[in-house]
């Protein structure tokens, strides 16, 4: 019984010692350019205007009144892309002041509906995934 306990804690004790020589993964760690990190603080603060627009308690009514949950667009704009941030946030910029909000209300709900029939999220309830 010794001999067979020390055969199996050998064969163990090779295999680690073995094991100890193969490679491990190391990370890759690169410069990110000024660019990159510009570009990423600029999608956020167009993504924190966005939010603080739905926030808005005329905003809030007409999402409301065209059956849309004011969270779950918030969830929404979180959940979008950065080309779909900056999109909107360029539509944004085109509405004049106190001026048709329904029109940029209409693209966010139609960005929002083409994410949920693509099977991305599930907000609204009378959508089925094409996934």
């Amino acid at each position: 019984m010794n001999s067979q306990f020390m055969r199996i804690t050998s064969r163990f004790m090779i295999a680690s010692v073995l094991s100890l020589g193969l490679p491990i993964q190391s990370a890759y760690a690169g410069i990110v350019g000024t660019d990159k990190v510009a570009a990423a603080a600029h999608t956020q603060s167009e993504r924190a205007r966005i939010g603080s627009y739905l926030e808005r308690e005329d905003v809030s009514k007409a999402l409301q009144a065209e059956g849309i949950d004011a969270d779950a667009a918030k969830a929404r704009v979180a959940a979008m892309t950065d080309e779909e941030v900056l999109k909107v946030a360029g539509k944004l910029d085109q509405v004049p002041a106190g001026g048709d909000v329904v029109g940029v209300l209409l693209t966010v709900f139609i960005i929002l509906l083409v994410t949920d029939i693509l099977g991305f999220t599930s907000v609204f309830p009378f959508t089925h995934s094409a996934r």
